[in-house]
């Protein structure tokens, strides 16, 4: 089991630095990419395209949520993570060497959404990184 994304796992991380091109805007990282789609707006969205990835969430948090944002967030990070690992040849690879692995984002800062803390949340990065994965070994 992978349970952080850390050290040699933390390409897995939407804090890694690669690019990736959402919805016609190329960002730095995953991060920024995701906290951007909480805006509708397109000019207001570019504005997080050279963010760093702390930079981003801090920006995120303070933006006006699109009304929908509850439905789609799920879906959102989806597509943000299926093009970070469809975009960068290397980090598909990588993804793909993680075999079966159960694949979960443990962490200490409180994040039982999208992670885990001490190995209790929902996980929903984990989850959706390894749909990903299983949808990538079946187009290869």
């Amino acid at each position: 089991m992978i349970n952080e994304f850390r050290g040699n796992y933390y390409f897995l991380s939407n804090f890694y630095s690669a690019p990736v091109t959402y919805e016609g805007i190329t960002y730095e990282n995953n991060e920024a990419a995701f906290q951007a789609a909480k805006v509708l707006d397109k000019i207001e969205r570019e504005k997080f395209a050279k963010l760093d990835p702390s930079s981003a969430k801090r920006k995120g948090r303070r933006v006006q949520l699109r009304h929908d944002w509850e439905k789609v967030k799920y879906d959102v990070m989806y597509q943000v993570c299926l093009a970070k690992f469809t975009q960068n040849e290397d980090l598909k690879k990588k993804l793909l060497a993680t075999g079966d692995e159960h694949l979960e984002e443990g962490n200490t800062w409180g994040d039982r959404i999208w992670g885990t803390v001490n190995g209790k949340g929902q996980n929903h990065l984990g989850k959706i990184l390894m749909k990903v994965r299983d949808e990538l070994k079946e187009n290869d």
